[in-house]
């Protein structure tokens, strides 16, 4: 903007709706922080207002006063200097005025209003600089503020910029949603840890010897029945899988344990996937070994049936639906196309009594399949059913999460499920020896060729958790802050101040579309470098708990999962009514007695503490594919991979063959699979104590017992590292 280019009336009206009041428009575009609070007009919030322009990467301010009476007065554009704005105000004349400091692009802005009333819009980073890093516990200090003095402005104040809940003013704890089926369940077993200690502590104990016995019993089985080998394997991959998406999937809100168990169900899948496959064919009259099971049944079948366990998951626990973030449907896909891989490739690999060789043995995203002629030539490359469907799921959250960003985004899941149609029906195609319509062969070829789709899941990530974050930002208003002082403030002011001044260039009348791809542009760095600071205070919180043992690792593990959550519930509620889980207050408890176990403090800024105490394609299934009969060659051991109903058929025919003992022990090595699936995999509660290990050793050892279920070894020994740290990571954050 040129200097002295605009009048107030034209500031104001873009961000005012009177002269002590921001508008409600503009506070809602962007999902903007807002926070009213009382402080003197003195030279502190001067400063603090300074400091808030300084956050945001700019040079320069715009200020105006905001009577009508100043109307046709020019905006004065002010550096970041304390005197600067001062004079400007003094200025002014003796009786003190409302006036309004804004940013360049109109993202964030000050009120100050005559008496001691202002307030604070725009990015948290913003926000945090007048209000301090705890913006609830400054919006709460607010509310009691204007409860105890009753003045018609402050209660005002608090009900627009929803401090207070309109007409509840006798109420503590406004009616709202119920809970679901998941959440009864959650909280049944809260109140039975501290209702009944013991029990649940001998129940932990069983728990984890009867996972023991589970291990042994895949350990042993091999001896008993050679074919039951490919257990152990085929269950390590799926585990090594799932690790490595849930470790970079960082804004997850559901827990590992749920993945495991969504990876149970999508297992237990196979035997309904092969019933509906049968079906089908029947129906048609084909053959199960012939060309139309394996392309025209197979694949549209198991690739729709792969997402049902993400629809089980809305029905049995719809209010946590509302707050899955876009990360969270791509794991609980990609765990329901982990399940099903397992089950496939164990029956088939025990039914066959060999491993599958065309199965690639690659450590990052294991479970695919690669096809190749005896000349080497990679015929078809298949990167597994998790990878698939977890490309689709990943399309869906971005569509669902994101739909503040437009309805474009719901072109992905399509082009997603035709990523995963396509390659799963080119390894089909080759393994039954027929070849693809040679139209389908190129749009499989343009989307990839097979090769190209665990790098797309991997990209899809990246977007969900990068919008995971932005969108947690908006929810500043009611999640508790993290202990201590965010950091890389340098790269969040850089990437602020190269997207104003980037955003100001945007001629307001060219065409919409190429105004919000300019404007998407333009808010990119700020995503990314939002992302990268919340991953960067999320893990250094968890290293500083590390150090201080495995309880204050693993309570810091649910607390941050818990607060993404409530977050996300927060951004895409949209103002409409929702459920918190947990509650509000238990979860702002927890985030207090974590800074206070941690020695850090939750609060900052300058006036902070004054005012906290006071996917273009549909399924090319039946018309671009055609089976034409050849001779394409097939690598020694392709005929190890499978459909689920071949998959059955053949496990069926293995266990005709059986005498007794080794059905006993292929019941077992099943039930050994599902147990350690769906059993002792959360983040544990208990932990043993060493000052009273002496004093109550029978006590103890039933909390070691069960903390040391094969699904908590892994939790044991980060917390095992974790107390190796030195004292120095105390200082990864500052107060």
């Amino acid at each position: 903007m040129e200097e002295q280019a605009m009048l107030a009336r034209d500031l104001v009206l873009r961000v005012c709706a009177g002269a002590t009041e921001f508008d409600p428009q503009w506070i809602r575009a962007g999902g903007k922080v807002t926070t009213p609070f009382v402080v003197p007009r003195d030279r502190n919030l001067i400063r603090a207002i300074v400091a808030a322009g300084r956050a945001m990467g700019v040079a320069r301010l715009l200020v105006c006063r905001t009577r009508a009476e100043f109307s046709y007065e020019p905006v004065t554009e002010v550096p970041l200097d304390t005197d600067t704005l001062i004079d400007l105000i003094r200025g002014w004349g003796p009786h003190p005025t409302d006036f309004l400091v804004c940013v360049e692009d109109f993202s964030a802005a000050v009120l100050v209003a005559a008496d001691e009333l202002t307030v604070a819009a725009g990015p948290a980073d913003f926000v945090r600089e007048l209000v301090g890093a705890d913006i609830p516990q400054a919006r709460d200090a607010f509310a009691a503020r204007a409860r105890a003095d009753g003045g018609s402005q402050l209660s005002r104040a608090a009900q627009l910029y929803r401090c207070l809940d309109p007409g509840a003013r006798h109420t503590k704890t406004p009616r709202g949603p119920g809970p679901d089926l998941a959440e009864r369940v959650a909280r049944g077993f809260g109140l039975a840890r501290r209702r009944s200690p013991r029990t649940v502590r001998a129940l932990r104990a069983l728990r984890g010897a009867w996972g023991w016995a589970m291990v042994v019993v895949l350990l042993a089985a091999p001896l008993a029945v050679p074919a039951l080998d490919a257990a152990v394997p085929a269950l390590a991959a799926t585990l090594v899988l799932l690790v490595q998406l849930a470790w970079a999937a960082r804004s997850r809100t559901v827990s590992f344990a749920d993945l495991l168990r969504t990876a149970a169900v999508g297992a237990a899948l196979v035997w309904p996937l092969a019933a509906a496959e049968s079906a089908v064919l029947r129906l048609l009259g084909a053959d199960a070994y012939g060309v139309a099971g394996y392309t025209y049944v197979a694949v549209p079948i198991e690739e729709l049936g792969k997402l049902a366990p993400l629809l089980l998951f809305a029905l049995v626990a719809h209010r946590r639906a509302r707050r899955l973030a876009a990360v969270d449907l791509l794991l609980l896909a990609a765990a329901s196309g982990a399940g099903l891989e397992l089950a496939e490739r164990l029956l088939t690999e025990t039914a066959l009594g060999a491993a599958d060789l065309s199965s690639d043995g690659g450590i990052l995203l294991p479970g695919g399949t690669t096809v190749t002629a005896p000349d080497g030539t990679v015929l078809a490359a298949f990167a597994g059913h998790a990878v698939t469907t977890g490309l689709v799921g990943a399309a869906l959250g971005l569509a669902v999460v994101g739909r503040r960003y437009g309805g474009w985004l719901w072109l992905l899941p399509p082009v997603a499920l035709a990523v995963a149609v396509l390659d799963h029906l080119n390894l089909n195609a080759v393994l039954a020896g027929v070849a693809l319509h040679p139209a389908t062969d190129i749009l499989h070829g343009l989307l990839g060729g097979g090769v190209l789709t665990p790098w797309l899941l991997l990209l899809a990530l990246v977007c969900a958790v990068a919008m995971d974050y932005r969108m947690i930002g908006t929810a500043a208003e009611s999640t508790p802050a993290l202990p201590g002082q965010p950091p890389l403030a340098g790269l969040r002011r850089r990437a602020w101040g190269r997207s104003i001044a980037m955003r100001v260039r945007v001629p307001a009348d060219i065409a919409p579309l190429f105004r919000r791809v300019a404007l998407s542009w333009a808010d990119l760095p700020v995503t990314l470098a939002t992302a990268a600071s919340s991953i960067a205070h999320e893990l250094m919180v968890a290293v500083i708990a590390a150090r201080r043992g495995p309880a204050a690792l693993c309570d810091t593990w649910r607390f941050l999962r818990w607060r993404r959550a409530n977050a996300m519930g927060e951004a895409r509620s949209a103002g409409r009514a929702w459920r918190r889980y947990p509650a509000q207050e238990e979860l702002t408890g927890n985030a207090h007695d974590l800074a206070a176990r941690l020695g850090l403090s939750a609060t900052g800024g300058v006036t902070g503490a004054r005012s906290a105490g006071v996917l273009f394609a549909a399924l090319p299934v039946a018309a671009g594919v055609s089976a034409v009969v050849g001779g394409a060659e097939v690598a020694a051991g392709a005929d190890g991979a499978a459909y689920a109903l071949l998959a059955v058929d053949r496990v069926g025919t293995w266990l005709g063959g059986l005498d007794l003992v080794g059905t006993v022990w292929a019941a077992l090595a099943l039930v050994a699979v599902g147990t350690l699936l769906v059993s002792g995999n959360g983040v544990p509660y208990a932990h043993p104590r060493m000052r009273e290990f002496l004093r109550s050793p029978g006590a103890n050892t039933g909390v070691v017992l069960g903390m040391l279920a094969p699904g908590q070894v892994g939790y044991a020994l980060v917390s095992l590292i974790g107390l190796a740290l030195p004292r120095r990571v105390d200082r990864l954050l500052v107060r």
